[in-house]
């Protein structure tokens, strides 16, 4: 049990991804609520025995709540100043939206008149109902009267979630442990719905999507963080927070690149503001389309923060593969009828038949049918459906929802926020999303094919890679020919004794020839 006070420096293995980025935060100074990690050691205890352990840490978890009511000065499950908290997942390896999470623990009728005594009636019959749904659809059972019972089956559920069927279909997809565990974070709570000058959003200190150096993200004024990240609601882009609400808008810039200079990488925070206070809940390195990653690393190259040897460690054969996907050329594109459109939430194109049930989509996919995910919005138990289409289609949510983290990480290509109406629209057809455009089109529609000599950004990083890489590859030349990228190929050559080769996809080759090198070495 850990206090994320800043002092804890415990390595990310232990505190998990969220817990480690809160104990970053606090040690900068920054405004976050204060928190405490159960450690992913306990998770895997938890997983062997489930009541022997939760006996076995309540006795910590209460003493830690204690501090978190000192921190606060306010007091969990009764009044005049009630604490509420939520419980969160905490794996090492970041997996958006694939276990629980419960906001606005510790509330009873008590706590509700107090919140409302405090914020008004509004405010704490949403703050209510919005833990009662929460509690019902996680732990799947009544809301219990008392706080400290409330907390407890939190916990337990979020530990729990480490073996739904969505997170472990997705370790499976990564080939990430199962034994690993998950680390759970419980943070004093603050209030995005309490009113004016209130709301909750999603913060990227550069664009995700393109890689671009500017401010990116979501902001939806009286909302909690779950409204963002769920896709539920339509939300408004970041600026509209530099309009309302300047001075916090410019605390959370300066904050999220601090911790770029701090983490070589693009940050995504949540935040919260809370009657005209910014409150920084969690940040990770954000989820980064093949393009973005490939422009991240150059832009950090060219600012000094990293060296050449780094750049091309973060620029993998699968986001080059990926820039390399074809697109729709112009008169082809616009010949097409245009069916929907929305926010381009992961470049890229893909073409095939719009199912909007998950089921169907598995067993169209099953059958060899390239199928096109169309929802209202994806939830989390979508994942299986999401990993077996190519592309993701969805009438609400913008750039931070669900739909659009996990398309960017699976490599999916995905519009978002088409409008209501678009799956039933969509459903049945042969439809071409569009991801650079943002637009859904009707038919089969052929796309271009690029090559690396195409693109500015995979010329200068060959560039870069020939300086380094023990096997130095051309597009052209008199040297011998490799045309398979496999590692095999590659790690023959290098055996072979070979220097210098000409291949259709040099960039591909150096970085295997390179990521090889360092195995052996290592």
């Amino acid at each position: 049990m850990v206090k994320l006070d800043g002092a804890a420096r415990h390595p990310r293995e232990l505190l998990g991804n969220k817990g480690h980025g809160i104990d970053a935060m606090r040690r900068q100074q920054l405004p976050v609520p204060p928190a405490f990690c159960i450690t992913t050691e306990v998770g895997r205890d938890y997983l062997a025995g489930p009541a022997t352990t939760m006996d076995a840490i309540w006795d910590d978890v209460l003493d830690r709540m204690r501090w978190l009511e000192a921190e606060t000065a306010r007091t969990f499950g009764r009044g005049p100043r009630p604490l509420l908290v939520s419980v969160r997942s905490g794996a090492t390896h970041s997996m958006p939206g694939m276990m629980d999470t419960i906001l606005d623990v510790g509330i009873d009728d008590a706590v509700e008149a107090a919140l409302a005594a405090e914020g008004g009636p509004w405010f704490a019959r949403d703050t209510r109902r919005r833990f009662t749904t929460m509690y019902e659809r996680v732990v799947g059972q009544s809301v219990p009267a008392d706080p400290s019972a409330q907390l407890r089956a939190g916990i337990e559920a979020v530990f729990a979630s480490w073996d739904s069927p969505r997170a472990v279909a997705y370790r499976a997809h990564y080939g990430l442990d199962d034994g690993r565990g998950t680390a759970v974070v419980v943070q004093a709570m603050v209030f995005g719905n309490r009113g004016p000058g209130s709301g909750a959003g999603v913060f990227c200190s550069r664009n995700p999507i393109t890689g671009a150096d500017e401010p990116f993200g979501e902001w939806l004024p009286g909302g909690q963080g779950d409204d963002v990240v769920s896709g539920l609601v339509d939300v408004a882009p970041i600026s509209a927070l530099r309009d309302e609400q300047p001075a916090v808008y410019d605390r959370l810039t300066d904050a999220a690149r601090g911790l770029e200079r701090l983490a070589c990488e693009i940050q995504e925070i949540e935040f919260t503001v809370d009657a005209g206070e910014l409150w920084l809940l969690q940040t990770r390195v954000a989820e980064l389309s093949a393009q973005a990653a490939v422009r991240l690393a150059l832009q950090l190259r060219r600012e000094g923060l990293i060296d050449d040897a780094e750049a091309l460690r973060r620029v993998t054969p699968a986001h080059v593969a990926a820039l390399l996907l074809p697109a729709l050329q112009p008169e082809t594109r616009l010949a097409a009828p245009l069916l929907a459109s929305g926010l381009a939430a992961c470049p890229g194109v893909a073409s095939g038949t719009a199912y909007v049930d998950v089921d169907e989509a598995l067993a169209a996919a099953d059958r060899g049918e390239r199928v096109i995910l169309v929802r209202d919005h994806t939830r989390p138990e979508d994942v299986l459906g999401m990993l077996s289409a190519q592309g993701i289609v969805t009438e609400v949510g913008g750039a931070a929802s669900h739909a659009a983290v996990v398309s960017r990480e699976l490599g999916r290509v995905a519009v978002v926020g088409c409008g209501r109406g678009a799956a039933a629209a969509l459903a049945g057809k042969q439809i071409t999303v569009d991801g650079y455009e943002g637009e859904v089109r009707e038919g089969d529609l052929s796309a271009s094919a690029w090559s690396e000599s195409d693109t500015p950004e995979l010329r200068e990083l060959a560039d870069i890679a020939r300086r380094i890489s023990p096997l130095r590859a051309h597009a052209s030349g008199e040297h011998p020919r490799l045309d398979d990228t496999s590692d095999a190929a590659v790690r023959a050559a290098l055996e072979a004794g070979h220097t210098d080769v000409v291949s259709a996809n040099p960039l591909t080759v150096m970085l295997t020839a390179i990521r090889l090198t360092a195995e052996v070495a290592g």
